[in-house]
């Protein structure tokens, strides 16, 4: 992805950044939508740029969505409980100072697959994710 030489931030290899073709509202809505149509639960909308302000502090654009699907999740807490740290899935959509957008999704999986022991078959519903986000913000 192309970013201006002055937004250049590191991306840990678990973390799927996509740009978005839509406005920052624009892309926060989509992606609701996309949940609702997929029966995806959004746990938690935190608005981190209004935190900020609420602390007298100022941060671009940026909502962290907390979302999953309970028949996905379970499963794979029953076999490891530690993997609960893991879910509910995450996304934050963010503006950079260039009014583009993009939604960085933790790809879980990454982590599932490496740190807990897990057979890879009970997070294969969650391999969909980063296409659902992605057929969500581009037109």
């Amino acid at each position: 992805m192309t970013r201006s030489t002055a937004e250049s931030f590191a991306l840990p290899p678990h973390v799927i950044s996509l740009p978005s073709s839509a406005d920052f509202s624009t892309t926060v809505a989509r992606i609701e939508a996309a949940f609702a149509s997929r029966h995806i639960t959004l746990f938690a909308k935190v608005d981190q740029a209004q935190a900020a302000a609420g602390s007298g502090a100022v941060l671009r654009p940026t909502v962290l969505l907390l979302f999953g699907n309970p028949a996905a999740g379970t499963p794979i807490m029953a076999a490891n409980p530690h993997a609960a740290v893991e879910l509910p899935l995450k996304a934050v959509v963010w503006e950079d100072s260039e009014a583009r957008v993009y939604v960085d999704y933790l790809d879980v999986t990454q982590v599932l697959a490496a740190g807990y022991g897990l057979d890879p078959a009970s997070f294969e519903k969650l391999e969909k994710i980063p296409d659902m986000l992605r057929s969500a913000i581009t037109v």
